[in-house]
């Protein structure tokens, strides 16, 4: 976590864009994003010339080339170690005349981070500001990969309380939770085809790191975490730049954040290649059908994206390969041709291995809409034996706009650092949800539909036309309340009635 000092540097910064007219918070993280890139383009040089100090041999391809750029400045006084003292108004020339059109020609090294900054713009308004920016992103340890990644997760966070550009967020706790429950390996190859901000590609890479660390000193896999691994499709470029920080930041050198209209484009050179899918996909409605790729629409035809994406993740997927993606709740009871097709398919041509459903305000303050989680295993002929369902009734977050917590910090999340006590429970389901989905094929299965969780034998969701609604299946139990008969009531009634009456008279008695 950043320190409370570290948090009020970035808010000021914040407020400094604001009052200094950008207002529009993707385009600050994006100012933001350029400045670090800058820094670590310095970062690279230093280590590329330490290295070639000791060999002995010269830099076969220096990022600040010896010469100058067409307005006659030397390429070495554009790394950041150098502008960085000068004062505020040579720096802003130097960034904004010299350093950004350099960024626009490193595309040639075919690097993820060069490819997206190709179309660097500045519009960092006056030099002050930009003299602030520089010193604090320069206080900030870079070498230490938890500070600077969770520096850009609070600057992330910040698009959340910025109204419609709050879809490019899904809470960390719920992107966690799905990773977790996914547990992708070191040979994994890992997609998500709305990347955004590339959150859950981030969290995985987290994972990874976390529980199989050894892959770091194992040449090839440590190869394919840092070039293979993680890809992540958008076709805002604004978010690929910041996705693609977002993942350099968190320790992945190369990942392979690309533009690409997801439901657009055909998926030929794509299908069956990736092992593991974790998304958020946007939920527009509808499409125009002309417009979309007709690699999906021959399976099932259909305007709705919800939909679409399902289909092109089957389509992505290797046989094998898993998914856990968030749908709204219309994809698990709409009653067209297209969402029973793809249901059907979910659960006899594949194996359907869980239906989560996600408290009603978990999205909000800047959406509403109910969700639920799909963990689903492409196999191409079916397994599906029982349906694993789990009513999660809350994430530790108050349900209501201004999303406040329930818990102290170290209850919170899905593995808190302090135990949770029955009180605890239902304030945050998510330790409960991944503890029970380890014994979804085992415990689970004998637990009552009256429960929070229970399983459900895919003989039944046939039978119910393969609804996939959690209330479909869930048995409410009604407290038994013995009634009175009336006749009783009444005599009670009148009782009363006539112990008042010999009161008022015993009154009227003692006053006259």
């Amino acid at each position: 976590m950043i320190t409370g000092e570290l948090k009020s540097k970035v808010d000021r910064i914040w407020d400094s864009f604001w009052s200094g007219g950008i207002s529009n918070p993707l385009e600050v993280i994006e100012q933001i994003t350029y400045l670090l890139f800058i820094r670590r383009l310095d970062d690279l040089h230093t280590l590329a010339l330490n290295k070639a100090a000791r060999t002995g041999t010269p830099i076969e391809r220096p990022i600040f080339p010896p010469g100058s750029d067409a307005k006659d400045k030397p390429y070495e006084e554009l790394r950041w170690s150098r502008f960085k003292n000068a004062d505020a108004a040579a720096m802003f020339v130097t960034v904004g005349e010299h350093v950004f059109p350099f960024l626009r020609t490193l595309g040639g090294d075919g690097s993820t981070y060069s490819t997206h900054m190709k179309d660097a713009r500045f519009t960092i308004p006056n030099a002050a500001l930009l003299s602030r920016v520089v010193d604090m992103l320069d206080g900030i340890p870079m070498a230490d990969r938890d500070t600077k990644g969770d520096l850009y997760e609070y600057l992330l966070s910040k698009i959340a309380t910025a109204g419609h550009n709050g879809q490019f967020r899904t809470p960390r706790h719920i992107i966690r939770l799905m990773v977790e429950m996914v547990a992708p390996g070191p040979d994994d190859t890992i997609c998500d085809p709305a990347c955004g901000s590339a959150g859950f590609l981030m969290e995985a890479s987290e994972y990874v790191r976390r529980e199989h660390a050894y892959l770091f000193h194992e040449p090839k896999r440590n190869e394919h975490f840092h070039h293979r691994m993680f890809h992540g499709f958008d076709f805002d470029s604004t978010m690929l730049r910041v996705g693609s920080m977002n993942m350099l930041l968190h320790g992945v050198e190369n990942p392979v954040i690309e533009y690409r209209d997801s439901l657009a484009q055909s998926v030929a050179d794509e299908a069956e290649k990736y092992s593991v899918i974790l998304a958020n996909p946007p939920f527009a409605g509808s499409i125009d059908y002309d417009s979309t790729a007709t690699d999906l629409t021959q399976v099932v035809k259909t305007k709705k994206t919800e939909l679409l994406f399902l289909i092109l993740f089957l389509r992505l997927l290797k046989p094998g390969g898993q998914a856990a993606v968030i749908v709204p709740d219309g994809v698990l009871f709409g009653s067209s041709k297209a969402h029973k097709e793809i249901r059907r398919m979910l659960v006899d041509d594949h194996k359907l291995d869980a239906v989560v459903k996600l408290p009603g305000g978990v999205f909000k303050p800047y959406a509403g809409v109910s969700t639920a989680v799909l963990f689903f295993t492409k196999t191409n002929s079916g397994g599906t034996d029982n349906v694993w369902f789990y009513e999660m009734t809350a994430d530790g977050w108050s349900l209501d706009d201004k999303r406040t917590p329930l818990l102290p910090e170290d209850k919170l999340g899905v593995r808190p650092s302090a135990d949770l006590t029955g009180a605890d429970h239902p304030k945050n389901n998510l330790p409960d949800v991944l503890a029970r989905w380890a014994q979804r094929n085992d415990d689970e299965l004998k637990r009552a539909r009256t429960e929070q969780s229970f399983s459900v034998p895919k003989d039944d969701i046939v039978a119910q036309d393969y609804d996939l609604s959690l209330n479909r299946y869930k048995e409410v139990v009604h407290d038994e309340i013995e009634h009175r008969h009336p006749l009783e009531i009444l005599a009670d009634l009148e009782r009363l009635e006539s112990g008042i009456q010999q009161g008022l008279s015993d009154l009227k008695a003692m006053l006259g």
